[in-house]
């Protein structure tokens, strides 16, 4: 419960009573002999910490997530890679955050049958993973790269996801501006419009807002 009131509250841009939560979630999780879970809560605050925060906090975090789950199921190991890659693409340190995208293939492919995963990472797939790869990209200075992941995530979500799918447009936008096709990246944001107003997120919002802020910056170079 604090996991999502948490994710909530900083979808919705209250940041410090997301941080508070996370933290109380810790703690029940501790108090609960929970180490999967409890790393489970403190690499969400370092996702939201390595978006609005110190990148380098962030990524202290996501280790310490990793490092004290280290014998958790291979979905659960995966998700806490994935936030110890973002950190690390957040600090641009290369080197960590590609080791960290392959540890999250590794951890993914060992998946099977026989091993129950908690309830709490059902989310977590194959196109989950290409998306937050192509963000990783993108952040590295690599949006060529990004590109096909996140359009190719893209096409195997349905009209139901709206928020998702808005907040992985904007990556794809931002990857069309950094390879300089500023006309791509602008049909992409005004079609996002409508889903901004229906996603209710803060985070959506300043994303949509960061992208065209880049937009603009680059257009602004290529005027003689």
């Amino acid at each position: 419960m604090a996991q999502l009131a948490g994710w909530v509250a900083s979808d919705a841009g209250r940041y410090h009573q997301a941080q508070r939560l996370y933290l109380s979630g810790v703690t029940a999780a501790q108090a609960a002999g929970d180490r999967p879970l409890g790393a489970q809560l403190l690499s969400s605050l370092a996702y939201q910490i390595a978006n609005i925060g110190n990148r380098d906090d962030a990524l202290l975090i996501a280790r310490s997530a990793v490092t004290g789950a280290a014998d958790a199921t291979p979905l659960v190991r995966a998700l806490l890679l994935e936030r110890l890659a973002w950190a690390a693409a957040r600090t641009h340190d290369t080197d960590t955050t590609r080791r960290a995208l392959d540890a999250v293939n590794d951890a993914y492919a060992e998946r099977s049958a026989g091993i129950v995963e908690p309830e709490w990472v059902y989310w977590l797939d194959r196109a989950e993973i290409d998306v937050m790869a192509g963000r990783c990209l993108i952040e590295l200075g690599a949006p060529a790269d990004a590109r096909p992941l996140l359009a190719g995530a893209l096409a195997g979500y349905d009209d139901s996801h709206v928020r998702e799918i808005a907040l992985y447009q904007t990556w794809l936008a931002e990857g069309y501006a950094k390879t300089g096709n500023l006309d791509a990246a602008r049909t992409i944001l005004d079609d996002l419009g409508a889903a901004a107003v229906q996603a209710e997120s803060v985070r959506l919002r300043r994303r949509i807002d960061a992208v065209t802020n880049l937009i603009n910056r680059r257009a602004g170079k290529d005027r003689p």
